[in-house]
């Protein structure tokens, strides 16, 4: 995975690793080293001690240390101590018999009685004759606090390492928070939303990356600009042409009245004609109600209900074709809105309850104000209402559920382009009893439509 975010910590945490390593080592090259000098030297001056007891007695050089003397040498609650002195030819005149060989460094490591030792040698002058001393010590002392260093020096650059680590990944997160504020606004925001990223705190690396994405935003508006104003012109230039044939084929089928074949295929024919005037009314309405084209100057104090009232004659009469009861529960509510959207909003609603609304069945259509002050238009019908899982889907455009009943799959997408457009939110439930479906458009009181 290429992420910036594992770059930059493998830039730092790895050099940083091995700075520390590096650290670490040097720490305990500088702690250990004047320890091991102390124990030498405190071995040396033990070594010197001796040296400064050997006397010339009258058999030859002997060793003047006193039993307590001895004692004290010895005593050591760690480390075992050794001591031998020898004469010129190499014989043992003090000490412990089995002692090592005296190498020629003041200084150096041996083996006494099975276990490794420090030796250190003083040479002193008994008479004519030059007398070695020697005293060893074993490294059981050392041992315990060489451990102890290390054991320090772990804990302490481990604690350091994780405090470093933590910082970097925290300064690093830091940094790449106006990525994080960028995806998030994207992420946010529908696909309609076309408007560019504020520029205002980016940082100045993000700068050109804001600007370019920008001028991207600008060219896919501008494309979808002249895709809407195509195909409102389009839905507008074919209304004309539509009805015109609609007149036409309504005078064929009055001048062939007689003749049953032209009169089942011009009724066909009209059947399709208001197929196509519906979905070039649709079409032309979905372009209306595109939220980024909408139009605060537009705006209106509109009464739902009267608006209700004047839309729903055309669909008594499709209702009463189909045996359907349809009903009105009216009372007056005042929206801000725009009158022409806002009749294209209750004219799919009602059009899809009374599409999808088997024969014999019941459509009702409300309006009514919430206990908050919200402005609400309730659709209710006795159809076969729609899952739950596929209610996030049915706002998409050109979707439908059930290719049997004749649409365009607009419909709902209108209505969500309108609402949007006016602030107000969409809530599909089910009817009474878990049958057939209840859509509610809810307009907030103190909504102001986008822009």
């Amino acid at each position: 995975m290429n992420s910036i975010r594992l770059r930059l910590l493998k830039w730092l945490i790895g050099p940083i690793l091995v700075v520390n390593l590096a650290g670490a080592a040097l720490t305990y090259l500088l702690a250990w080293t004047p320890a091991r000098l102390a124990f030498d030297q405190g071995l040396s001056d033990a070594a010197l001690a001796l040296a400064a007891r050997v006397r010339q007695g009258p058999q030859g050089a002997v060793l003047d240390l006193p039993a307590q003397a001895e004692q004290v040498l010895r005593a050591d609650r760690v480390d075992a101590t050794y001591f031998v002195v020898r004469g010129p030819d190499g014989a043992r005149l003090a000490g412990d018999g089995d002692f090592p060989a005296i190498g020629s460094a003041s200084v150096h490591d041996a083996v006494a009685r099975g276990e490794p030792v420090r030796v250190a040698t003083a040479s002193v002058r008994a008479g004519a004759d030059v007398i070695q001393v020697a005293v060893a010590k074993t490294l059981r002392k050392r041992g315990q606090i060489r451990s102890a260093t290390i054991r320090a020096l772990v804990l302490v650059e481990g604690l350091f390492t994780l405090a470093l680590a933590g910082l970097i990944w925290f300064s690093v997160t830091s940094g790449l928070l106006p990525l994080s504020r960028m995806r998030a606004n994207l992420n946010a925001r529908d696909g309609a939303d076309l408007e560019p990223i504020a520029d205002e705190g980016v940082p100045y690396e993000l700068s050109p990356v804001v600007s370019a994405f920008n001028d991207l935003l600008g060219k896919v508006q501008a494309g979808a600009r002249a895709q809407h104003d195509f195909l409102a012109n389009v839905a507008h230039q074919l209304r004309t042409p539509l009805a015109g044939m609609k007149l036409q084929l309504e005078w064929l089928g009055q001048r062939h009245a007689a003749d049953a074949d032209s009169v089942r295929s011009i009724g066909l024919m009209l059947q399709s004609n208001e197929r196509m005037i519906r979905q070039t009314n649709q079409l032309l309405a979905l372009a209306r109600a595109e939220p980024s084209r909408f139009e605060k100057a537009r705006l209106e104090t509109v009464d739902l209900s009267q608006l209700v009232a004047e839309v729903v004659q055309y669909f008594v009469d499709e209702a009463g074709k189909k045996d359907i009861d349809i009903g009105f529960d009216l009372q007056p509510v005042q929206v801000a809105g725009d009158s022409f959207l806002l009749r294209d909003l209750v004219d799919n609603l009602v059009d899809n309850a009374v599409r999808y609304t088997p024969p014999g069945g019941t459509v009702t259509v409300r309006c009514l104000r919430a206990e908050d002050g919200a402005g609400l238009l309730e659709v209710e019908d006795s159809g076969p209402g729609i899952p739950q899982h596929q209610r996030a889907l049915v706002f998409q455009r050109f979707l439908r559920l059930d290719d049997r009943i004749p649409g365009s799959g607009l419909g709902l997408a209108i209505v969500r382009d309108i609402a949007q457009a006016h602030g107000a939110q969409i809530v599909l439930a089910d009817g009474p009893g878990g049958c057939g479906m209840v859509v509610t458009v809810r307009f907030v009181s103190d909504a102001t439509p986008r822009e």
